[in-house]
């Protein structure tokens, strides 16, 4: 039986909210151990976190950047990530971090460590690529967000939790477009993309790492699902 990839979009946020969270990187180096000894096989792509976005606003406030500059900075910063997350994962990852998504993947190792290729777009769209070259048609998409909301829940205090909901309406939630910095649960080209090619992905918080555990046990579990 041809093993399951997962591809998992792991935020910078949950990598680095403020410094680096170890105890978060242990529980999910140990989960996602767990998961492999079943028979799982992943691709995890990093993103930037609070630190990128310290980079940004420092540029920003003693230069003149370009969007492509800003985007350059937050590659940067969630190659960091990846190399990290490789490292943690050693034996049980391909040697080399993926840069570009449109590459062939070798799964010499259950575990293969990405990061995103030029700008332009974020890491969700590089997920997006991924999934369709290795055949996955679901996404995990882990970050400090429980939902996806109807309004933004940090400021409209009435905000409402969407379970389920489709790339349409979800589409009419989120900016049209990309740009470096862009808070949104899941960017506007890679969910162009992924509604193009039929994806499903899950918008669930990293935190606690059970929740995760739960829906790849294909148990319920607290997020939103976007088909």
């Amino acid at each position: 039986m041809e093993k399951e990839t997962v591809i998992i979009s792991l935020g910078g946020s949950l990598i680095i909210p403020d410094d680096i969270d170890i105890d978060f990187l242990k529980g999910f180096k140990n989960l996602i151990i767990s998961q492999i000894k079943l028979g799982k096989k992943f691709v995890i792509i990093t993103g930037g976190g609070k630190i990128c976005r310290k980079y940004q606003e420092v540029a920003k406030e003693i230069s003149e950047p370009s969007s492509d500059d800003l985007d350059w900075i937050g590659i940067a910063s969630l190659r960091l990530n990846a190399q990290l997350l490789r490292v943690i994962f050693r034996e049980y990852t391909h040697p080399k971090i993926i840069k570009d998504p449109m590459e062939s993947l070798v799964f010499d190792k259950p575990i293969v460590v990405g990061s995103a290729n030029k700008p332009g777009h974020s890491t969700d769209w590089d997920a997006v690529v991924i999934a369709k070259n290795v055949g996955a048609k679901k996404i995990i998409n882990l970050s400090n967000t429980d939902y996806v909301y109807d309004s933004d829940p940090k400021i409209d205090p009435n905000a409402k939790k969407i379970e389920k909901i489709s790339w349409t309406e979800y589409r009419k939630l989120i900016p049209e477009e990309w740009n470096p910095g862009l808070n949104s649960p899941f960017d506007p080209i890679a969910s162009q993309l992924a509604e193009k090619e039929g994806m499903e992905v899950v918008i669930m918080n990293g935190k606690p790492l059970d929740n995760l555990a739960k829906y790849l046990n294909g148990e319920e579990f607290n997020g939103t699902t976007i088909y």
